[in-house]
């Protein structure tokens, strides 16, 4: 009875729990097996390909030079002095002829490359596998008597040749010839310029000629003539009669300011030679050397002056800016001639920059300038039988037989050092006591005691934007890359192998200089007046510029000299450079013209990308 009690009251908990909660959810179930994949399908058919890209541009390793062709111009000649030919040189595409001026002949030479080809030359110091024909230059214009020929220029079926007057006094003239499509030039005028026309050039677009007068002043000094521009308007190929000179005497008076701005005034104003006081203006002084020039604007070198000209010919004004200085103490440089390479590094030692040559090429639409920084110092010798003659004549000095007019020469060890000074310094160290430096620089407060010291150029070559602004430079590559290549003949001079003769005055002389283009990459070439040869930068972009190739046709055997061993010892004194453009070579690459003035040769490289 009672579990029948038990079993109801069981049932009745049940119940009520199951109307008062849910139950606990149940387990899920197992998933069930997917079933097997089907068979793949078959492929599509494949579309046609595509056409190919052009293919792409092999990165720059710079260029390769090679000589194919070379003409001495005075071969055989008797006296070594003879042999000065080749100064500058220019190309006339449209005939493929070579236009040079023979200094020694005063001539200008013709040589037809029409039919040159890439082969290289079986012996590039010796071969002579060119032929040349002279063209005379007019003794006379004007009614003046010619000189020598200094520059000439080419655009066109036109050629300008600048000649100097016989008389130091005399204006020169810009000679003009038309006639150059048809091979045969003929004379069409003079036009009377500045005094000693020392470089011509076209602008670009044919329309001017620009001259730059260097007007040096007479060997005794008493005859300065002003330096200065001219411009020659050219009209349907016709030159105009007169020139437009422009000369600098609005910046007479402002020669302080100059030098503020890092230029230099070497002269013997005060001094009284042969009964004339000379008191030299900024106009006298200035001695324009090098033009470069795009179609409105002319930029002009003033070497001895460490500035540069800078011309606008849509209106003909005229501004001048220095160029400053080059700090050597972080640079090597070999300042000793002792048959070594001696580098060193010296603070107080700083290098004017004095360029010659100058170019120009584009950069993202704005003109980058470019300089070969050779330097040049003042020295005027005038005939005195004695040195008491010579000083009662008002020379500065009697110097092995010679009457100094003026000269800013000195040496490091010659200049009297402000105590403390970083000249001081440099003295101390004695090493380079016998470079030559310039006696107008490095005495701040004028009391004849020095700083520093300042060297004739920099041993280098520089892009410079158009505010004047170095943009690079160089630096000691020049000497530390021959060094390595041609040990202690490394600064031999232009005329003899005496080995490390140039390190105390200007090494190597970088002068000569051409800016081209070749597979889209600007390069410049530059030209090693005394050690010789030719080096290549790649100046694509003026910011990363970079040495890509160095090449010198000259025979270093210690011992040859012009007079014995002319024919033997290849070219020598790099002066002109000319880039021939691939189009415009007979042989489809591009070339490179080196005039040669104390070897009198002309070399054409073959100048092709490797």
């Amino acid at each position: 009875m009672q579990f029948k009690k038990n079993l109801i009251l069981l049932g009745v908990l049940s119940a009520l729990a199951l109307t008062g909660c849910d139950g606990d959810d149940g387990k899920d179930g197992v998933n069930g097996t997917n079933g097997a994949d089907g068979a793949p399908g078959m492929d599509g058919t494949n579309g046609q390909d595509g056409a190919d890209g052009s293919d792409g541009q092999d990165a720059s390793m710079g260029v390769d030079l090679t000589a194919v062709g070379r003409i001495v111009l005075n071969q055989g000649a008797a006296d070594a002095g003879d042999l000065a030919a080749a100064e500058i040189v220019q190309y006339h595409a449209a005939t493929q002829t070579i236009y040079a001026v023979n200094s020694s002949e005063d001539s200008v030479a013709m040589i037809d490359i029409s039919d040159l080809t890439s082969t290289a030359l079986s012996a590039p110091l010796t071969d002579n596998t060119l032929s040349a024909t002279s063209m005379d230059l007019p003794a006379e214009a004007g009614g003046v008597a010619l000189g020598g020929a200094n520059s000439i220029a080419v655009h066109g079926d036109l050629m300008a040749v600048a000649v100097e007057a016989d008389s130091q006094a005399d204006n020169g003239f810009i000679v003009f010839y038309n006639g150059l499509n048809a091979g045969v030039p003929a004379f069409v005028s003079a036009v009377e310029v500045g005094n000693l026309p020392d470089m011509v050039t076209f602008t670009p677009d044919g329309s001017k000629v620009i001259v730059a007068n260097e007007g040096e002043p007479s060997d005794d000094y008493t005859n300065d003539p002003e330096g200065s521009i001219a411009i020659i308007a050219i009209t349907d190929g016709a030159p105009a009669a007169t020139a437009t000179i422009l000369d600098f005497k609005a910046y007479n008076g402002m020669q302080a300011d100059l030098e503020a701005m890092g230029m230099h005034f070497p002269n013997p104003t005060g001094r009284t030679i042969n009964g004339v006081t000379i008191n030299t203006t900024v106009a006298q002084d200035l001695e324009p050397e090098y033009i470069t020039t795009s179609d409105t604007m002319a930029y002009v070198t003033l070497q001895e002056n460490n500035g540069l000209a800078i011309v606008d010919l849509t209106d003909n004004s005229v501004e001048i800016r220095g160029l400053g200085f080059k700090d050597w103490s972080d640079l090597y440089i070999d300042g000793t001639e002792d048959g070594e390479v001696s580098f060193g590094k010296y603070p107080g030692l700083y290098g004017v920059y004095m360029p010659d040559t100058i170019s120009s090429f584009s950069w993202n639409g704005a003109m980058f300038l470019v300089t070969a920084n050779e330097g040049d110092a003042r020295e005027y010798i005038f005939g005195a039988d004695d040195e008491a003659s010579c000083l009662a004549a008002g020379g500065m000095e009697f110097d092995d037989g010679d009457c100094l007019a003026f000269t800013e020469e000195s040496k490091v060890k010659k200049l009297d050092a402000e105590p403390g000074s970083e000249l001081e310094t440099l003295q101390a160290m004695g090493v380079i006591e016998d470079l030559k430096v310039t006696n107008a620089l490095g005495d701040a407060d004028g009391d004849g005691e020095y700083d520093a010291a300042y060297t004739y150029g920099a041993r280098s070559f520089t892009i410079w934007d158009q505010n004047g602004m170095v943009v690079f430079d160089s630096g000691d590559d020049m000497e530390r890359i021959t060094a390595a290549v041609h040990g202690a003949a490394f600064n031999n001079t232009d005329d003899e192998n005496a080995n490390d003769d140039r390190s105390e005055n200007k090494g190597p002389e970088p002068e000569a200089l051409t800016v081209g283009t070749l597979n889209n990459r600007t390069y410049a070439f530059v030209g090693l007046e005394r050690t010789g040869g030719v080096m290549v930068y790649d100046i694509t972009n003026p910011y990363n510029a970079f040495f890509v190739n160095y090449v010198n046709n000259r025979d270093f055997t210690e011992g040859f000299n012009i007079d014995d061993n002319a024919e033997q010892m290849g070219d020598l004194a790099p002066e002109s450079l000319v880039f021939v453009e691939q189009a415009d070579s007979p042989t489809g690459n591009a070339l490179l013209l080196v005039g040669n003035e104390v070897s009198g040769s002309l070399t054409v490289w073959q100048v092709t990308p490797n």
